[in-house]
């Protein structure tokens, strides 16, 4: 059975986000499926020795514009929001607490907060957003609320965080394709023909 792509990517990453909008189709053309994976760039960083792109200097500049220039090139809804970037604890944690009740509305939700953060440019820092749009399509808003502080979630998160870096993921978006990695919205191409030829 062909493996399925790994894609790690925090919701704060306008990269990970415009990758988002493809890499299922990518993988698909190959009879892949795609296991998506939110992490926390934080963490990384701190094992990386890297910072979030918009704060360095020079890059955060060209940075800002690469990434409403790319999302008109893709033809996707893009609002470089503000605050930006913003914690995602609560997107994540709700992604994996759902995720393990049902796979298909864990992605969907993924889906919705991307668009709801970049699409329209609203926050989707705040527990509460992150309820507001899991209420949306259909979960039980009192127990995500639960979930978001317990112990258990919390716990699945960090383990999620801690097993990519082991497996050297350094950003957001992070891909790993039958053990090959592939960092960048920029790299989508490369994973096609990956996918394609069985590697190089």
């Amino acid at each position: 059975m062909k493996q399925p792509v790994l894609f790690y990517f925090d919701f704060s990453s306008p990269y990970g986000y415009l990758a988002s909008l493809r890499i299922d189709a990518i993988a698909a053309k190959h009879g892949r499926t795609v296991e998506w994976k939110p992490i926390l760039l934080g963490p990384v960083f701190k094992a990386s020795g890297n910072s979030p792109l918009t704060s360095q200097p020079l890059k955060g500049s060209y940075a800002k514009h690469d990434f409403v220039r790319s999302a008109r090139y893709f033809k996707a809804p893009f609002v470089l929001p503000d605050p930006f970037p913003i914690a995602t604890v609560a997107a994540a944690r709700a992604f994996y607490w759902l995720h393990d009740r049902d796979p298909a509305q864990a992605k969907a939700l993924a889906q919705r907060l991307f668009a709801r953060f970049y699409g329209e440019g609203r926050d989707i820092g705040a527990a509460e957003a992150v309820i507001d749009q899991a209420a949306a399509l259909g979960v039980d808003a009192s127990a995500l609320a639960a979930a978001l502080g317990d112990q258990t979630v919390k716990d699945r998160l960090k383990t999620e965080v801690d097993r990519a870096i082991q497996l050297g993921v350094c950003g957001s978006p992070f891909f790993i394709v039958d053990g090959e990695a592939f960092w960048g919205s920029d790299r989508l191409d490369q994973i096609d023909e990956w996918l394609r030829t069985g590697g190089w």
